[in-house]
């Protein structure tokens, strides 16, 4: 099942129907949003005496002013109430929220419009707790990748498409409003049909007391997302990448108009590239990741996020053209370069953002996943609103639109170094994942013998340097490791093991009190309930053959009786980084890039069958003749 596509869950009823509930969602937003943005900017002399910048930046608060009020409520209830049920009673709600805006529609009534426009964010924000919650209630954890990169993929679409649409329907003389009134009631009852195919989600605090005051209640949900570091960072980084595209998004209509001199057919397109952009990015994870959560493709993102949006800087043509249309634009010199540097930050924003939510929904407690969900949404809604404020700031103050996509690259990358000065995992999966993509193809055999949760050791025959990185690039749940200590003394490598809270060992007759301490540490990690990997060789093969298992393994063993897992490694002699001779070129091309490799992993041993001799029989057994 690990290895299915992951096209095939749109097949199954656990995903399917809430895929499409949630792309209808989106969808509808942008179709509502959208002619209603166009009518204001157009005709707002028809509904209002205010200006149409105004009115245009009213609705943006509109939308977004939900996010603030509801979420810490809405987290309650998708924790407190079957999630099935909910999805339907907000499609219900939706399909009234349509009908009012309807009626604003045909009455040109800035109130009731208004007044719909806020009800949608409110559906949004009552939905979305709801959303990424259902996930990991429906899907394994070897789907989750893959299932929010359907989700990511499919919302960005659905926000290109119902841009498009409804732009189009309310152009539509003499009766467009009627058109995209139509349309939006026509699209809410097709995702309350829909609703209604979304399988039993049973809910995880049923006995959970609503605290309906939504200021305390916020301030809880962030006292409690704190208490888990990883997750609530992952939240930050997050909320910097809305605050990214929102940055982006909010200037395409004016860095069209006023640098690249198109028109609104051209603002249509660059939001195109950049949102099929994401949509590639979202689906791609999946095969990079090789089906599991692989938060080294967060750091791989934040890269692509900086050089292209530093690029663009530097793209950005110097037009004096005016309302060009999408031909004239594409033959105007830097066109094609714009576009390219578009479609990779969404490309690159795809790599980031949908291992963090895969991560965050892995992470979290199952009895609390929703309301973590919602203040996740506060927490993008505030970075959105800092966005706006930033942008404000710096234009107001002299910037050109280029040199603020500029700022917010090299800001991205600072704030980039920082998370992962803060969470070296991050920073340690993204070298084991260029390791296993650059230069070697990883073959793996019997992973699921892993264990998912509890304490357990793994054993494995040491070849080379990166043997440690090799085995975290398969295994999959955080690994600690017993290293020699002047490992820890080089520079880069000292400082992963380090923050991945490895443990240094040494020989008893080189330094006895770290010896002891290193049996004691391992002890505090699988009193834990830790993964933790040692290589009982006590050093790396000097010929390729495996040299016996020291005893230490069953010292530590006989101190915290768990399971022992048997890991062989093979093909890593005539690597790059093996011990065998030659220089580091001969040894690249010896075994070529991409050269294959293979881990194997055994069938755990219980404690009271642990022996050294055993252990090495059973890795040697998997290993073979292949070094």
């Amino acid at each position: 099942m690990s290895q299915s596509n992951q096209f095939d869950l749109l097949k199954q009823r656990r995903f399917g129907p809430f895929f499409g509930v949630q792309f209808l969602g989106a969808f509808n937003d942008n179709v509502y949003k959208n002619a209603l943005v166009i009518l204001l900017t157009f005709q707002a002399a028809s509904v209002s005496t205010m200006s149409p910048g105004l009115l245009v930046n009213l609705c943006a608060g509109l939308f977004i002013l939900p996010f603030f009020l509801f979420s810490a409520t809405a987290g309650q209830l998708a924790d407190k109430y079957e999630k099935a049920m909910l999805t339907r009673w907000v499609k219900i709600f939706e399909i009234v929220i349509m009908i009012v805006g309807a009626m604003g529609f045909y009455f040109l009534n800035l109130v009731l419009l208004f007044a719909a426009l806020f009800m949608m964010g409110m559906h949004s924000t009552m939905f979305g707790p709801v959303k990424y919650a259902y996930l990991p209630q429906h899907l394994k954890k070897e789907e989750l990748v893959g299932g929010n990169g359907l989700i990511d993929a499919g919302t960005f679409i659905a926000i290109l498409l119902g841009t498009i649409l409804g732009g189009t329907l309310v152009g539509m003389k003499p009766s467009g409003t009627m058109w995209v009134s139509a349309t939006a009631v026509a699209i809410a009852v097709a995702g309350y049909c829909i609703s209604r195919g979304v399988p039993l989600s049973p809910a995880p605090s049923p006995e959970l007391k609503i605290n309906w005051n939504p200021v305390t209640e916020t301030w809880a949900n962030f006292r409690f997302l704190r208490t888990n570091r990883t997750v609530f960072l992952s939240i930050l980084g997050i909320s910097w990448f809305w605050f990214y595209g929102a940055m982006f998004l909010s200037q395409f209509p004016n860095y069209t108009k006023d640098v690249l001199g198109g028109g609104e057919h051209v603002v249509t397109l660059l939001l195109a590239v950049f949102s099929v952009g994401i949509g590639a990015g979202s689906l791609l994870c999946e095969k990079l990741s090789g089906h599991k959560i692989e938060i080294g493709l967060v750091p791989f993102g934040s890269i692509g996020l900086t050089i292209f949006a530093v690029d663009l800087f530097f793209a950005s043509p110097v037009s004096h053209a005016t309302s060009l249309g999408v031909a004239a634009f594409l033959q105007q010199a830097g066109s094609w370069r714009v576009l390219f540097d578009l479609l990779m930050i969404g490309v690159f924003g795809g790599f980031y953002i949908v291992p963090l939510y895969a991560l965050i929904q892995s992470r979290s407690e199952p009895s609390h996943q929703s309301r973590v969900i919602a203040g996740n949404n506060i927490m993008n809604a505030f970075f959105m609103v800092i966005a706006a404020g930033v942008a404000i700031l710096g234009l107001s103050s002299g910037m050109t639109i280029p040199q603020l996509f500029l700022l917010t690259g090299v800001l991205n990358l600072l704030v980039a170094i920082y998370i992962y000065t803060l969470v070296p995992e991050f920073l340690m999966r993204f070298l084991v994942w260029l390791l296993i993509h650059s230069i070697y193809r990883l073959e793996k055999k019997g992973i699921e013998n892993i264990p998912e949760e509890g304490p357990a050791m793994l054993v494995a025959n040491h070849v080379t340097y990166v043997d440690a990185l090799v085995i975290a690039a398969a295994c999959p749940r955080p690994t600690r490791y017993v290293m020699d200590h002047r490992i820890f003394k080089a520079p880069l490598l000292g400082f992963l093991f380090n923050a991945t809270r490895s443990i240094p060992i040494a020989p008893a007759k080189e330094d006895p009190v770290l010896l002891e301490k290193a049996y004691d540490d391992i002890a505090k990690g699988l009193a834990d309930g830790d993964l933790i990997c040692i290589f009982p060789e006590g050093g790396l093969t000097r010929d390729g053959e495996m040299q016996p298992f020291r005893n230490g393994i069953k010292r530590i063993i006989d101190r915290t009786p768990v399971p022992v897992v048997p890991i062989a490694l093979r093909g890593l002699w005539d690597s790059f980084f093996g011990r065998q001779g030659g220089a580091l070129t001969s040894r690249l091309f010896r075994l070529g890039l991409f050269g294959k490799i293979g881990m194997t992993v055994g069938e755990p041993v219980p404690a009271l069958a642990v022996t050294p001799e055993g252990l090495q029989q059973a890795v040697a057994a998997m290993r073979g003749n292949e070094k």
